[in-house]
């Protein structure tokens, strides 16, 4: 039996994680769930493609169907997703904090998410756009298993990228006093950690991180602009299965996400896939709410 299913499901587990890190960040450490961060991601694709555009077009570099032109709009289109984000809190989520009602923050987010969908699609239509056309062909690595260089080089990025994530909160000033204000929000003000710069770093990392998802799933598969309403909810299952304010925890999640939906299309049926990513949502909720690597709050 072929275990391709299983690469399937780390490469997709590695997008959703790293979708998920911005899901967790946010619900931790400004206490609410933000619907428009899978927009997020389809607006930092979006914009990575529209550099690319300007740059000249996406040229090969080795056996990789992208080169310098992706890699340096990756690098623009995650400031611009930041810059996004940061607009988007100070117009109205920032605002709405300030009223302490967490409700009306995820409402709002709803909102946000649907009018920032609306307006991509009226931009750029709802016809699948791609960096490349170009063809790989996959390198048989045994068991039946098949891997193309662009998914070897997306993997080694997201494995830099979530360590580079945990060394930042953990060995950085600015890391520990997002963890001290996730952990102990009045605590963190009486010690004199400056919310605004927390919340400034928050949205920065999450909103890049998503669009560095969004990168790869145009890259391996396409570009549309539901593509982050897709991945909301494995996002969030992923988030939660992890344990909220836990980087590695949303990591893990996403893995294991990714690989219970690829098994779910080898061995049930690809009608079911969606249905997954609920199911085990459901199943933590019940069984452990805060999580593999949460904490319950006292």
């Amino acid at each position: 039996m072929s275990l391709q299913f299983l690469l399937d499901g780390l490469i997709a587990g590695s997008m959703i994680g790293l979708g998920a890190i911005g899901i967790t960040l946010t619900y931790s450490i400004l206490r609410f769930s933000n619907f428009a961060h899978g927009d997020f991601m389809a607006w930092g694709t979006y914009a990575a493609l529209a550099v690319v555009g300007a740059l000249g077009g996406s040229s090969a570099l080795g056996p990789l169907s992208f080169g310098l032109p992706l890699l340096l709009a990756l690098v623009a289109a995650m400031g611009l997703t930041a810059l996004l984000a940061l607009l988007l809190d100070w117009a109205l989520f920032a605002r709405l904090r300030a009223r302490g009602q967490s409700i009306i923050v995820v409402m709002a987010s709803f909102g946000a998410s649907m009018a920032l969908r609306s307006l991509l699609e009226f931009i750029f239509t709802s016809r699948p756009a791609y960096f490349s056309r170009d063809i790989q062909i996959a390198m048989p690595v045994g068991l039946g298993i098949k891997i193309t260089p662009d998914q070897i080089a997306l993997l080694v990025m997201t494995l830099c990228l979530v360590v580079g994530m945990h060394l930042f909160l953990s060995r950085s000033q600015r890391g520990r006093e997002m963890r001290a204000y996730s952990q102990n929000p009045a605590l963190a003000q009486v010690a004199g950690i400056d919310v605004d710069r927390v919340v400034r770093a928050t949205w920065i990392i999450g909103a890049a991180l998503a669009c560095v998802a969004g990168v790869m799933v145009g890259v391996l598969v396409q570009i549309r602009p539901l593509m982050g309403l897709s991945l909301l909810l494995p996002m969030f299952a992923a988030a939660i299965l992890g344990g909220i304010g836990s980087v590695p925890g949303a990591v893990l999640g996403g893995l294991i996400i990714g690989l219970s939906e690829s098994a779910a299309v080898q061995f049930i049926g690809a009608e079911w896939r969606a249905a997954v990513s609920f199911v085990i949502l459901m199943a933590v909720l019940l069984v452990r709410p805060m999580g593999l690597f949460g904490v319950a709050e006292r």
